[in-house]
């Protein structure tokens, strides 16, 4: 064998070798796992994150994601109990399948999705149009489908596939014939048109509620008011009413005081009197109103001296009389003065 031979011999095993070596050596991403098929039998073994080495052409491998998966089930026909038929555009369901990969790979295969997803809503979806009607399922009732949807799911993958969690379920709005769902439009504009008018009337009761509070509070505020300067003019007669209590009485103990006063003097001057008015002073008295006296008249009608308290009184004015009128008293005679002094004392 030449060189050449052995040589072209050598890069034949070399690239052999290399697209074995290349057969056999996979990639698996992360959050999945790779399982393995020989000869169409499913291997015990799993693989998980990284790169793998295979016998080629002997063995194959699927890669099954474990993390959070969404599917997508478009198209979905519903028959209503009215015998509507409508159609679900889209249904996305987001599962999860941390552990027990080989179990479900083995018993519904790597495309699991179909048999334990895709079929399941059909039915479901079916079974719950068939049991409501069109008004029910496109208005009433659309906002539970998602929810039948994921319950009735996850009861059955807890017998079927333990291990195989649906964490939500969203199902797009459903399409229905244009005449109905032109019908469905007014009903609509025409429910818009009834609560335009109820919010219109709510806004009329609300604006008419404040207006009557407001009138309340304006009219508490003017009793309040009205109450305060009741009170303000009650305190004002009260105040005067003790500032007048407090001057009576302050005139009351002035009067009372000059009253106990006078009846103090009075009261002294009756007893000073009592020990001065003795009979000699009484004498002395007696005397010094006769010396003071100018004129004393006798006669039979008079049979003692009479001394009137007015003539202390009369004395000077009949003083200045009888000054001013010396000539008239010359003229008179003694009868006149008799009947003139009777008159005086009299």
């Amino acid at each position: 064998m030449t060189m050449a031979q052995a040589g072209a011999v050598v890069a034949a095993a070399t690239g052999l070798l290399v697209f074995f070596l290349y057969s056999s050596i996979h990639k698996v991403e992360e959050g999945h796992l790779a399982v393995y098929y020989r000869g169409g039998a499913l291997l015990s073994s799993p693989s998980g994150p990284g790169y793998h080495i295979m016998l080629p052409f002997i063995t194959t491998f699927k890669s099954v994601q474990t993390t959070l998966q969404t599917d997508e089930v478009k198209n979905v026909p519903c028959g209503t109990s009215g015998g509507v038929m409508i159609y679900i555009d889209r249904i996305e369901v987001v599962k999860l399948a941390p552990y027990a990969v080989y179990d479900i790979v083995r018993n519904y295969t790597a495309d699991y999705d179909k048999t334990l997803i895709f079929n399941k809503i059909h039915h479901e979806l079916n079974q719950f149009c068939s049991a409501h009607t069109l008004q029910e399922v496109y208005i009433e009732l659309f906002d539970q489908i998602d929810e039948n949807l994921k319950l009735a799911l996850q009861k059955d993958l807890n017998v079927m596939a333990p291990g195989l969690t649906i964490q939500a379920v969203r199902v797009s709005k459903p399409k229905i014939p244009v005449a109905i769902r032109r019908n469905f439009e007014l009903m609509e504009a025409e429910k818009t048109k009834l609560l335009i008018a109820a919010q219109k009337q709510k806004v009329v009761e609300k604006e008419a509620e404040t207006d009557r509070k407001k009138a309340l509070i304006e009219a508490e505020k003017a009793a309040q008011v009205a109450r305060i300067h009741y009170q303000q003019k009650i305190m004002e007669k009260e105040t005067e009413k003790r500032i007048s209590e407090i001057e009576d009485a302050a005139f009351l103990a002035r009067e009372k005081a000059k009253a106990d006063a006078e009846y103090y003097t009075a009261r002294k001057l009756a007893d000073s009197n009592k020990l001065k008015l003795t009979p000699e002073y009484l004498e002395l008295m007696k005397y010094e109103a006769i010396a003071a006296n100018s004129k004393l008249y006798f006669g039979d009608r008079i049979p003692n001296v009479f001394l009137d308290s007015c003539a202390f009184q009369q004395a000077n004015l009949r003083t200045a009389q009888e000054t001013s009128l010396p000539s008239q008293e010359a003229t008179e005679s003694p009868g006149e003065n008799h009947l003139r002094t009777k008159e005086t004392t009299g």
